[in-house]
């Protein structure tokens, strides 16, 4: 997958929490999100904050379906909740190898 398809299907599944995201296709979209955020940012402080909370819905949706690839519920992404140690766990889950057969369907 790459990036501009990335970027497309997260934003086709703005607020989709069901079925699962690759690997490829979680990573560029955050990487797409820090950069964004980051150029905005030096742009203008309201607009990056804008476009920041503008991006929590497709972000857990797609941390949601990346967790799902991985055989795991998208409430593991509460972890992000507890500083640094949480994170880390969080990080680590999203890395993982996806697992067949699973019960969140077939791989997209």
């Amino acid at each position: 997958m790459t990036f501009g398809q990335a970027i497309a299907k997260c934003f086709m599944k703005y607020a989709d929490f069901n079925g699962r995201a690759s690997r490829p296709e979680f990573w560029w979209f955050i990487l797409f999100v820090i950069v964004a955020v980051a150029a905005l940012q030096a742009l203008s402080k309201p607009v990056s904050v804008a476009f920041h909370i503008g991006m929590l819905l497709p972000c857990l949706a797609v941390g949601a379906r990346r967790l799902h690839d991985t055989d795991r519920s998208g409430w593991w992404q509460l972890l992000n909740l507890v500083p640094v140690a949480g994170w880390i766990v969080v990080i680590i889950l999203m890395c993982a190898q996806p697992k067949e057969p699973n019960r969140y369907s077939i791989a997209e």
